[in-house]
Order: C-alpha cells, then structure tokens, then sequence
C-alpha cells in the first residue's frame, strides 16, 4: 500500500482530470461553434457609400446576419456567438458561484475591459447578462491568424475561471489572517 500523502495525491489529480473531462465538451463545442462563425469577407455598408461597419453591431439589413448560437454549460457559464458577413460578437458568462465571486468577477472584468484598446478584439461593454464580450472583424482575420484569435479566446474562457478562484483563495486567506489579529486583542 502506498503512504498517505501519495494516494491523496493521486485522487487530486484524478479529480483534476474529471473537471477537465467535464469542461472539454463545452470547450470544444465553443471553438468549433467559433470556427465554423469565423468566415469572415470585407463588406460595405448598404446604407452609407464608403462604410465598412460590423455589422453584428449595426444590425442595418438582416440577410448579412447569422443565426445567434447559445452554447450553455449551465445557467451561469455560458457563450453566446453571433456571427454576420464581416464580424461576429463573442459573449462570455463567467461562473459567480456566490456574492464574493461576483464582486471579484465584475471588478476584474472591468479591470479588462479599461485596457481593451490592448487586447483589440474585447469590447468596452459587453452584451446585456453576459460578463464580457470579444468583437472580431474581418479586419482582425485578415491581420491575425484565425486559429490564434480562437486560441485566445478559448485560452481566456479557461483562465478566467481559474484566476478569480485564486483571487477568492488569496481573499479569504487575507480575512482570515486580519480576523485572527484582531481578535488576538480579546485574549
């Protein structure tokens, strides 16, 4: 038999594995949903000559626009993907298991969102009940690679989830450590 310390380990990672095992379906169907969206053509605007509008976000003529694709894992984790002839919207609901990991998430997607001009596919707002929204043009496919922005993408939905978990970890160590120092006061 093996000590104790390995076979905790070992059931820590089997449970890493089943959380991943859980996530790659959902995952997997988001990049191949985006895939499929991302044929994107220069397009003029039918309304004003010279115009080169996204029309995911103008919405002017709606033989340009795809259907919208709702990909859910849960009420709270989900994706939405909106597709027309020269851009697409990616919206983002990130999972807020409770009150803390709400407040962590909103002011660090806001945190995000005042830096978007770096990240030049995030959106300044995001799409009503979602947390964060990317805006992708053909603008973007032709000066980027497309398998790159979906990576980004994909890589951001996993990372997001697993740093406001840390950020919830350092919070409640941080509590815990000024509640044991005030209450050395008492004693």
């Amino acid at each position: 038999s093996l000590p104790r310390k390995h076979t905790a380990a070992a059931c820590g990672t089997a449970r890493n594995a089943a959380m991943t095992s859980t996530l790659k379906p959902y995952v997997e169907a988001v990049r191949a949903t985006i895939e499929a969206s991302m044929c994107l053509e220069n397009f003029a605007s039918q309304n004003v000559e010279r115009h080169n509008k996204p029309e995911v976000e103008v919405r002017s003529s709606e033989e340009v626009l795809l259907t919208p694709m709702h990909i859910s894992r849960n009420a709270k984790e989900r994706v939405l993907v909106e597709g027309s002839i020269n851009s697409m919207r990616i919206s983002i609901g990130i999972k807020q298991a409770d009150e803390v990991e709400v407040i962590l998430c909103h002011k660090f997607v806001r945190f995000l969102m005042q830096r978007a001009e770096h990240f030049v596919i995030l959106r300044r707002k995001p799409v009503e009940g979602y947390d964060v929204s990317f805006l992708i043009t053909n603008f973007h496919t032709e000066q980027m690679y497309k398998h790159k922005l979906v990576d980004f993408v994909i890589q951001f939905m996993e990372d997001i989830d697993k740093e406001i978990s840390e950020m919830k970890l350092t919070l409640n160590a941080r509590a815990r450590i000024c509640a044991e120092e005030f209450l050395k006061q008492f004693s």
